[in-house]
């Protein structure tokens, strides 16, 4: 089964665990409907659809509203850090906390003492706390965009924030960008790398890479980041290896957009609504 853990931006959503469904748009979670934006909801989203046309269990969630202080990501970790010794998840996806190096640190200790840990996916915030509490190689996969990708690849940064103007400056070249974060183990297994050309990499340098089809108005769209992350976790839950399930991600996650046929106006909900039809074609 996949597991999806992050916060959304609604001061009013109390800690939310159980099955992920949608409907008209909405994600479902334990009676609640919640609307489909950038960030967690729409990786939620992006995994529901691909699970459902895959024909594999729907994912399980791990919800709470946080508008940025920081409370609703301290009872979320440390409802994780009570109760995932006793779960039994395939793959495990971490997205928007705030990134508390000891709540971190004390979940990864859980996990490290489980007989059998799940395959770790680690975006946003999340990737930003692994990097930072020095832990960012016990992860199988982290899925930046080119300035997180800077962050990772800058071992003096203790945040975001912090990059040096001079590795930003550097977004022309990914591959460098690469070779660095794991020169300085700040890296995952795997790196699932969004931008112009989407691209896998591990520490040999990159794989497999994506550059079509391309939609312009695609990047005045947030959150289609997170519905590649999204994707890609559905299909390593079922029993895909990471190359075959980043390229197929990938592709799938492209030709949605391409099918919604996109302006600046379109919302991501109207791509993630494709991801069936992409995949189909993809897979096909």
């Amino acid at each position: 089964m996949l597991g999806i853990a992050g916060t959304i931006p609604m001061e009013d959503v109390p800690l939310l665990t159980g099955r992920l469904t949608m409907s008209d748009g909405d994600i479902l979670i334990e009676g609640r409907r919640i609307p489909v934006s950038r960030g967690t909801s729409a990786l939620i989203g992006a995994a529901v659809k691909t699970s459902e046309a895959l024909g594999t269990p729907e994912p399980f969630g791990y919800i709470v509203g946080d508008i940025g202080r920081g409370v609703g990501s301290r009872h979320l970790y440390k409802h994780l850090v009570d109760t995932f010794a006793e779960s039994a998840f395939h793959t495990f996806t971490f997205h928007y906390l705030q990134p508390i190096v000891h709540w971190h640190n004390r979940l990864q200790q859980v996990i490290q003492e489980m007989d059998k840990r799940p395959v770790l996916v680690a975006d946003a915030g999340f990737m930003y706390v692994a990097k930072m509490s020095g832990h960012a190689p016990m992860y199988d996969l982290f899925t930046p965009d080119i300035g997180e990708l800077a962050f990772l690849a800058d071992e003096m940064a203790p945040h975001p924030f912090y990059t040096r103007g001079f590795i930003l400056h550097e977004e022309n070249r990914v591959a460098d960008l690469i070779a660095r974060a794991y020169e300085h183990n700040n890296a995952a297994r795997f790196l699932l790398v969004k931008g112009e050309k989407d691209c896998l990499a591990d520490r040999e340098g990159i794989l497999c890479e994506v550059d079509g089809p391309v939609e312009e108005a695609m990047e005045a769209i947030g959150g289609t980041g997170d519905t590649l992350t999204g994707i890609v976790s559905a299909l390593i839950c079922s029993g895909m290896d990471m190359k075959e399930a980043a390229a197929v991600a990938m592709r799938t996650n492209r030709l949605a957009g391409y099918y919604s046929r996109p302006t600046p106006a379109t919302q991501i909900i109207d791509i993630i609504r494709h991801i069936p039809r992409a995949l189909e074609d993809t897979l096909g």
